[in-house]
């Protein structure tokens, strides 16, 4: 064999190499965009993911504040006619004490009956406080204080003055007491 030969030889493995370490070079650019790719795909993914939990989220609060606003869509309504109640109620307890006037307090009484069932199936209910009871600021309204007729009123309920509704679990009127001090 010639020099020429020889040299031929080494630059042939020569070459391969060069194309090794090219091929290497150009495998490590076809993982790191393949890395890319995936690191792109994988940011996408976990946007679309929260993208869904955030719509998802927004259905159910829509769904909920829909249901709350058909429970609570009659308020204005039973706001409207609580005043009627406390008119029929006080006819009541004045026509009791006019005994001539029977048949006028049966008429009245079902009115009021009529009245407050209807209310009561739409989603009216009282809100029952008694005289003797413990005030309460987060569930009473106090109009006024007086002098405790004796000392276990102190601090209690005396007279209602007005009686308190709720609509559903929401109060859309407290009651309006007299408390002893």
């Amino acid at each position: 064999m010639s020099k020429k030969d020889k040299n031929k030889e080494v630059e042939e493995p020569q070459i391969e190499g060069a194309t090794t370490e090219e091929a290497i070079i150009q495998e490590k650019e076809e993982v790191s965009t393949e890395e890319q790719l995936q690191s792109q795909l994988a940011s996408e993914k976990d946007k679309f993911m929260r993208l869904f939990a955030e719509f998802e989220n927004y259905k159910k609060r829509t769904t909920r504040e829909r249901i709350e606003l058909f429970k609570t869509a009659s308020q204005d309504v039973m706001l409207s006619m609580l005043p009627i109640l406390d008119d029929f109620e006080r006819a009541l307890l004045h026509i009791e004490e006019d005994k001539e006037a029977e048949e006028m307090r049966k008429g009245v009484l079902l009115i009021y009956n009529k009245l407050l069932s209807t209310l009561e199936q739409k989603g009216l209910s009282k809100i029952g406080v008694k005289k003797g009871d413990t005030f309460n600021a987060d569930d009473h309204e106090a109009i006024t204080q007086i002098p405790a007729p004796s000392e276990d009123l102190k601090g209690k309920i005396i007279d209602v003055v007005e009686r308190g509704y709720k609509l559903g679990d929401k109060v859309i009127r407290f009651p309006k007491v007299v408390i002893g001090q």
